[in-house]
């Protein structure tokens, strides 16, 4: 499904800052199918999440650009939903209130008063979270905290969800738990995922193609993998097939051998 249909297309992408000898990012070409989940992974400096936000629309591009369904990606908008390693949610709010108020904010003009109330149950029991709709951030774990992050990304319909790093902050077990939750949403869905990430485990495990890019500044696309591994997937299954060590592999052999981290 690499670049049947494109949904989301990155072209000639260079993200220069002022002052900077050089760009960020340099001439970044991709082509994303509607459905298709991928994942940018890079070494720390590489430019990740600088693509992300110029997808978001939050961070202008130098040159080239970004064209979501056949129009230009000039500015933040519903249509690209952005989960950030930091969950962000409005600690006087409940957590249904947080949800409650992207779709609010989205969909207004498009549904009723009652609509939009079940839409935003709808949105909290994807994520599993109806039971804490009554409670504040401060009253939950990091994990809950990234779960309703998600459930008010998704509430807001958008065509493209957007994931920087957002399990990074989590211990293990918690991330595995998310991991497995995004991929069950995903298959219920067939949400358009781009996700920015440093694990490579996660990356082959969630994703339908990997994007790694060089080191940076001055970074591009070194390579893309396509991960062969059939869906709905199971991790502990996966731990051991053969497919998913080799995919593992060529990841960690792009990153730690051909594009080693650079010395500080």
């Amino acid at each position: 499904m690499a670049n049947a249909d494109t949904y989301l297309e990155i072209s000639r992408l260079t993200v220069a800052f002022p002052k900077a000898p050089v760009p960020v990012l340099n001439d970044v070409e991709l082509r994303i199918a509607k459905g298709e989940y991928v994942a940018v992974i890079g070494h720390s400096g590489c430019g990740k999440s600088t693509l992300l936000n110029v997808v978001a629309g939050l961070l202008p591009a130098s040159m080239g650009g970004v064209v979501l369904d056949g129009r230009e990606v000039t500015e933040p908008g519903p249509d690209r939903a952005v989960v950030f390693q930091n969950h962000s949610l409005l600690p006087w709010l409940t957590c249904y209130e947080n949800v409650r108020l992207a779709v609010d904010q989205t969909l207004s003009k498009t549904m009723t008063r009652a609509e939009r109330h079940e839409w935003t149950l709808h949105n909290l029991g994807l994520v599993r979270m109806e039971h804490a709709k009554d409670m504040r951030p401060a009253e939950i774990s990091g994990g809950m905290k990234q779960r309703i992050g998600i459930a008010r990304a998704l509430a807001m319909k958008p065509k493209v969800l957007l994931l920087d790093e957002p399990f990074g902050a989590l211990d293990a077990l918690t991330r595995a738990h998310l991991q497995d939750e995004v991929m069950r949403i995903h298959a219920a869905l067939g949400t358009t995922v781009m996700m920015i990430t440093h694990d490579v485990d996660e990356a082959v495990l969630l994703s339908d193609r990997i994007v790694m890019l060089t080191n940076g500044p001055n970074a591009t696309i070194g390579e893309i993998l396509d991960v062969n591994l059939e869906r709905p997937r199971d991790r502990l299954k996966l731990a051991h097939d053969p497919r998913f060590i080799e995919a593992r592999a060529a990841v960690l052999e792009f990153l730690h051998a051909r594009h080693a981290q650079p010395a500080l």
